[in-house]
């Protein structure tokens, strides 16, 4: 490997990026239970309205992947390399790339919310409930797009506690909005889902207000008008080579996903209100390494950028390590909490008794999780975008998808199943890619990113 060109350089901690980095998603994960709390209160079919909608929501934003996928790791090499004015082309070319992909992805799910649910095998009592959440939250979607794009910029600069101030006031106005918007608290009227949606744009529009402040406070940057609509094609074709395979490989979890997500479907109400409240825990656990992740990302640009390949192979090596203890450690002690928790979102025992079981299944899925959040984003951060979307969407499609059909439906396993096919899925995915870290043959990429840079 190419020994560092600069060993006096100091290197960004993963510590100091990851702590701020986990403190801001455990606030966004706490806000969401807190969502889908307040909507089981209108009852079980609202929680899992609630779910579904914020599936295909999620699905809908893998347009905006093309550009954040790739975007970290141009910011982040360029960086690592010195060369600031590339890094500031990139970034006024992301705020134009967010504005009409956010449009984009808002069109459908405005005017095609309800033949989305039925994709989705929407119960019927659930459809028209998470439909109208998917049409609320349509505005949502240009925000969020604007919001991703300039927290990534910052991050990149390795302003991580500028991010987690600012979505700190975001989620604390978000949650400080939903309850009354949506339950009808004091002289506020009940909302319901729409009212949620509605505390969710109003947090984003702050976010964005806030990031901008950021932007000309920390990095000198102050967008100009045709920042917000130009589309900057030869800065976003270098974001594009890497952000193309790992947005596919988002698209292909995503379907894969919502392939399962419809086998639940088909098992009735309550089997997807068990899903969507087991889902909400599990998105607490896996933060730990989806932080540690997102990390290892930023930090490997970097020392990519500046040929420090040796380094970046070290760093890994012990973010995975680190990341698989602390996985089963947090996965089994959510799974001992369960009996407390899941009384939080449901006062059916049933429904509470079976997403405990799925906690304990996750103890198993995490350090599979671990492997692919960590392993996956360093291969993209050293340039080698390509192999795992490869790699992984057979076993998206295969094992995932086809695992959860074939487990929770034709062998009659149910949840159980499906969670049995979500573990083989990441187990075999994250080995893959270990094992292609540790032969070292994303060196090639990494090399070929360093010489690009250095034209």
């Amino acid at each position: 490997m190419t020994q560092p060109t600069s060993p006096t350089r100091s290197s960004p901690r993963l510590v100091a990026l990851a702590a701020p980095l986990l403190l801001e998603l455990l606030l966004a994960m706490l806000v969401g239970i807190a969502g889908t709390a307040l909507a089981a209160r209108l009852s079980d079919a609202h929680g899992a309205g609630f779910a579904l909608a914020h599936h295909v929501f999620g699905a809908l934003f893998l347009l905006f992947r093309i550009v954040g996928a790739g975007a970290g790791v141009v910011l982040t090499q360029a960086l690592g390399a010195g060369r600031r004015d590339e890094a500031d082309r990139v970034a006024r070319a992301l705020l134009g790339a967010g504005t009409w992909i956010g449009l984009a992805v808002a069109a459908p799910a405005a005017l095609a919310a309800a033949p989305l649910m039925r994709l989705m095998n929407a119960p019927p009592e659930v459809l028209p409930l998470a439909a109208t959440l998917l049409v609320a939250l349509a505005p949502v979607l240009v925000l969020d797009a604007w919001t991703a794009s300039l927290t990534s910029v910052l991050r990149s600069h390795l302003r991580a506690r500028d991010t987690l101030a600012v979505m700190a006031a975001m989620q604390a106005l978000q949650l400080l909005l939903m309850g009354p918007l949506m339950l009808g608290w004091g002289p506020v009227p009940a909302l319901g889902l729409p009212g949620f949606a509605l505390a969710v744009l109003l947090s984003r529009a702050l976010a964005v207000g806030m990031l901008l402040a950021m932007w000309r406070a920390r990095l000198g940057l102050v967008p100009q008008a045709a920042d917000w609509w130009r589309w900057r094609a030869p800065e976003l074709r270098a974001v594009a080579r890497i952000g193309l395979p790992g947005a596919a490989e988002n698209a292909a979890y995503r379907l894969a996903f919502l392939v399962s997500v419809a086998v639940v479907g088909q098992m009735g109400a309550a089997a997807l209100a068990t899903h969507a409240y087991a889902q909400q825990v599990i998105m607490v656990v896996l933060l730990f390494g989806l932080a540690t992740g997102l990390s290892v990302e930023v930090i490997v640009g970097h020392l990519v950028g500046a040929g420090r390949l040796h380094e970046a192979h070290a760093l890994v090596k012990r973010a995975l390590a680190r990341g698989l203890a602390v996985s089963v450690a947090v996965a089994a002690a959510a799974a001992l909490l369960g009996p407390w928790v899941m009384p939080l979102f449901t006062q059916d025992a049933a429904i509470a008794a079976a997403a405990v079981t799925l906690l304990w299944w996750t103890v198993l899925l995490e350090p599979g999780r671990t492997f692919n959040l960590v392993v996956i984003n360093a291969l993209r951060a050293a340039g080698d975008a390509r192999y795992p979307v490869q790699v992984g969407a057979v076993s998206m499609a295969v094992v995932l998808a086809g695992g959860s059909w074939l487990l929770g439906s034709v062998l009659g396993w149910g949840l159980v199943g499906v969670w049995i096919a979500y573990a083989a899925d990441e187990w075999l995915r994250g080995l893959l890619m270990w094992r292609r870290w540790v032969r070292l043959q994303w060196v090639p990429m990494a090399r070929q990113s360093r010489r690009r840079l250095a034209r």
